[in-house]
């Protein structure tokens, strides 16, 4: 599903990024990665959304080589991934529904089928119910799971979460990693980047460590405890 090879990313003047990165990750895998501030977590998650380019090396996702992905075709790649971030990034003039809808507007999906899907992804993440709320009226655990809601309307192999429990208290984190986990569960490739130790270790799957650019450690699922 997800390869690299001997990937590197050089930022001016000389500063290593990543560093001969080579990774595999398998469909409906759930990995976690990550690493100390500065490792390389937000270089990699960028390179997977083709928001930055490596310097060397090659990057297939799916069998599709993004490596040189021409700009035209960087909006299609991101349709087969969805991305979660840890700022919400959502609309505050749109409501719950509105902010979803957006998405596929965007896209150029037709209104029916809008009106098909929206109610459908709101319902995966329990808000189904507040769909007529705007981003204010909700809890932080909320607005992140309408944008997990829209970040499933294009039906993506590939779920990457870059610190998606950031900004959220611990019963919130736990929802929002059991939510990750019911979407891996339907067949979801999940990338998970995180820096949250209670949240690795309560996953029991596999765990890539970055370390100053490199892959400094690779443990299978429910094999590594990461150390408090």
């Amino acid at each position: 599903m997800i390869t690299l090879e001997n990937v590197s990313k050089i930022y001016y003047p000389n500063v290593h990024g990543l560093t001969n990165i080579n990774l595999t990750i398998q469909p409906g895998e759930f990995v976690s990665v990550v690493g100390q501030s500065g490792a390389g977590k937000t270089t990699l998650a960028k390179l997977l959304i083709a928001e930055e380019r490596p310097t060397r090396g090659k990057i297939m996702i799916g069998g599709w080589d993004i490596t040189k992905i021409p700009a035209r075709d960087v909006p299609f790649l991101r349709r087969q991934i969805g991305v979660i971030f840890q700022d919400f990034k959502l609309l505050p003039q749109k409501t719950v529904y509105e902010n979803v809808a957006f998405a596929l507007e965007v896209a150029g999906i037709p209104s029916r089928r809008i009106r098909e899907v929206v109610p459908q992804v709101l319902k995966i993440v329990g808000l189904d119910e507040k769909a007529a709320r705007f981003p204010r009226q909700l809890s932080g655990g909320e607005q992140q799971r309408v944008v997990i809601a829209r970040s499933l309307v294009h039906r993506p192999r590939v779920l990457l979460a870059d610190e998606p429990t950031g900004n959220l208290d611990t019963i919130n984190t736990r929802e929002i990693i059991e939510l990750l986990q019911k979407i891996n569960a339907f067949g979801t490739t999940v990338v998970l980047v995180t820096h949250n130790r209670e949240v690795v270790n309560s996953l029991r799957r596999r765990v890539i460590t970055l370390s100053c650019g490199q892959v400094a450690a690779d443990h299978a699922e429910g094999k590594y405890l990461l150390p408090s």
